[in-house]
C-alpha cells in the first residue's frame, strides 16, 4: 500500500472502515461525519450527524455484508479526497444486489470525515 499516493491510501482505509462500521453496527457510524455533513440515500436527502445515523440506523434490515468489486480515490483541489465505490449487498435473506457510493473526506483536526455521501441501488436491470 506504501507505493499508492497517500489519498488512495486514505480512501481505501476509510471504505474498509466504513463498510466494516456498516456492517457490524450501523449504529457507529456517527462517528466518521460532522454536524455539516449531507447523505443523499437513494434519491432521500438527510443533513446532519444525527440525522444521517438516524437513516442509517432505521434500514429496515437485521444483517448486511457488502462487498466490494472497485473503489477510486481522487484528490480534490481544496485537499478533500473523492472515493466512488461499486460492490454488492446482501441484506437479510434478499438477493444480492449491486450498489454505487460516493464520499467526500476531509481532514478536521488532523483525522478524516465524510462531509458528503452519495448511494444509489444499481436496479437498473431489475
Amino acid at each position: 500500500m506504501g507505493d499508492k499516493p497517500i489519498w488512495e491510501q486514505i480512501g481505501s482505509s476509510f471504505v474498509q472502515h466504513y463498510y466494516q462500521l456498516f456492517d457490524a453496527d450501523r449504529t457507529q457510524l456517527g462517528a466518521i461525519y460532522i454536524d455539516a455533513s449531507c447523505l443523499t440515500w437513494e434519491g432521500q436527502q438527510f443533513q446532519g450527524k444525527a440525522a444521517i445515523v438516524e437513516k442509517l440506523s432505521s434500514l429496515p434490515f437485521q444483517k448486511i455484508q457488502h462487498s466490494i468489486t472497485a473503489q477510486d480515490h481522487q484528490p480534490t483541489p481544496d485537499s478533500c479526497i473523492l472515493s466512488m465505490v461499486v460492490g454488492q449487498l446482501k441484506a437479510d435473506d434478499d438477493q444480492v444486489l449491486g450498489f454505487q457510493q460516493m464520499f467526500l473526506l476531509k481532514s478536521f483536526q488532523g483525522a478524516w470525515a465524510c462531509t458528503n455521501e452519495v448511494f444509489r441501488l444499481a436496479l437498473h436491470n431489475v
